[in-house]
């Protein structure tokens, strides 16, 4: 069971994401009660295993598990409730090489303990601003590290979010936040960076940020978008029930595949997974 036919053999040493053949799909699997889409959904370990393995199953490449809502006006769990809601899923699906994880997490405490457990991705919102030692934990297990862009912080950062330029505000943000982690020892090429789509962004900062993806990819490093199911497609569209939005979703991948970028975040596969085959496909050869 794996996500797709050119994943090389999994080793004892260094785990490679296929990176730069195609894009990949990211499937999100929300161990909360309170996320925007899905929380309370996969609460149970055993639920949120098995979404995971359905998810792998339909085509996703790796499975982002998180055990903290970041959606606008949360205002975050724990250490010991996060680590009561991911730990029990890792437990269960570390071991199974072909389920490639990601923990979203900005706690190096979580994201160590998940690491232990066979994490092989570690997906910073805060980019390392929350807890510094999340980069350590990665740089310590030779991981991916996800860098995002978020204007302050999830309780607040949709109040008035305002910037002179939002392309160029998240790409200084984010080539800055690279350098930090690189000078910590994380290697180039584990970094992974996302410009956090509707985190402190207004809808006309997200649509500018997409027709700005060609300046985000010149910064040199593998990109991640995740705009899956959020309120820019209420505002765009209309549509109130955020798990009628997977349409819409399929419809910005295709796009965003298109665009080159490396990794979508999705809360649905198969139509996502045909989406990004072919935005694949219509992509510029150079």
């Amino acid at each position: 069971m794996r996500g797709g036919p050119d994943w090389p053999p999994f080793a004892m040493d260094r785990f490679e994401l296929p990176l730069g053949k195609r894009t990949l799909l990211m499937g999100i699997v929300n161990v909360t009660s309170d996320s925007f889409s899905d929380g309370g959904e996969f609460l149970d370990p055993a639920l949120a295993a098995g979404r995971a393995r359905q998810m792998v199953a339909q085509g996703a490449d790796l499975v982002d598990i998180g055990g903290e809502s970041t959606r606008p006006g949360s205002e975050g769990v724990s250490l010991r409730v996060e680590l009561d809601r991911v730990l029990p899923v890792f437990e269960r699906l570390g071991k199974e090489r072909a389920i490639p994880l990601s923990i979203d997490t900005t706690k190096s405490q979580v994201a160590r303990a998940c690491l232990e457990k066979g994490a092989r991705i570690v997906n910073d919102v805060s980019a390392g601003r929350a807890d510094p030692a999340v980069v350590d934990a990665a740089r310590d297990f030779d991981a991916y590290l996800i860098l995002m862009h978020m204007k302050g912080v999830p309780r607040e950062m949709q109040v008035n979010p305002s910037y002179a330029d939002a392309v160029v505000e998240v790409a200084e943000f984010l080539s800055a936040r690279a350098a930090w982690a690189e000078g910590r020892g994380v290697q180039r090429d584990r970094i992974i960076l996302d410009p956090g789509l509707g985190f402190g962004k207004t809808l006309e900062h997200n649509v500018h940020l997409l027709r700005g993806l060609p300046r985000l990819k010149a910064l040199g490093y593998p990109l991640l978008v995740g705009a899956s199911r959020k309120s820019m497609f209420k505002a765009l569209l209309g549509i109130e029930d955020p798990k009628k939005r997977d349409a819409a979703t399929a419809a910005l991948t295709s796009y965003l595949a298109s665009q080159g970028v490396d990794i979508v975040r999705v809360h649905e596969i198969p139509w996502n997974r045909d989406a990004a085959r072919l935005g694949d496909a219509l992509r510029p050869r150079l």
